[in-house]
């Protein structure tokens, strides 16, 4: 069971600090990797830290699971906290959210959506997101890649 999945058998809908992990991924054109989510929205691969995990093995974890693919040489491009980065669920769950977005150009290996958080993989020029991107992620994307 997921880390915070436990937490929450003991603190309900209090809020928690959970640390976790997105990676801009960059191709040869300098188009930005989104994720197509199952509740519709478009993100960055990533996800939450495991027990005993660093950020940067969350950030190679999720990414595989999410994408299939591994990635190579990562640079921390910042850690985004606070209250801009309180997060309450429909389920009633609330957190604030501690992200390290780490940016790379390398990786391989062939673009798997996991059938079950992605439903689609594309790559988009930073420039023109589409619509339906998670805010915070407009944010890393804007303050990172311009």
């Amino acid at each position: 069971m997921e880390y915070y999945k436990t937490l929450r058998q003991y603190v309900g809908h209090q809020p928690l600090i959970l640390p976790g992990s997105v990676v801009l991924i960059l191709n040869n054109n300098k188009e930005i990797l989104l994720q197509e989510r199952a509740t519709g929205v478009y993100g960055l691969p990533g996800g939450l830290m495991e027990l005993g995990e660093s950020l940067e093995d969350t950030a190679r974890r999720e990414v595989f699971e999410e994408t299939g693919l591994r990635i190579g040489k990562l640079t921390l491009c910042h850690v985004y906290s606070g209250q801009d980065y309180y997060i309450e669920n429909p389920n009633g769950d609330t957190f604030y959210s501690v992200t390290a977005v780490y940016k790379t150009n390398e990786f391989e290996g062939i673009l798997t959506p996991d059938g079950l958080e992605t439903i689609s993989l594309q790559f988009f020029p930073p420039n023109n997101l589409p619509e339906g991107i998670v805010a915070s992620y407009r944010t890393f994307i804007e303050n990172e890649l311009f």
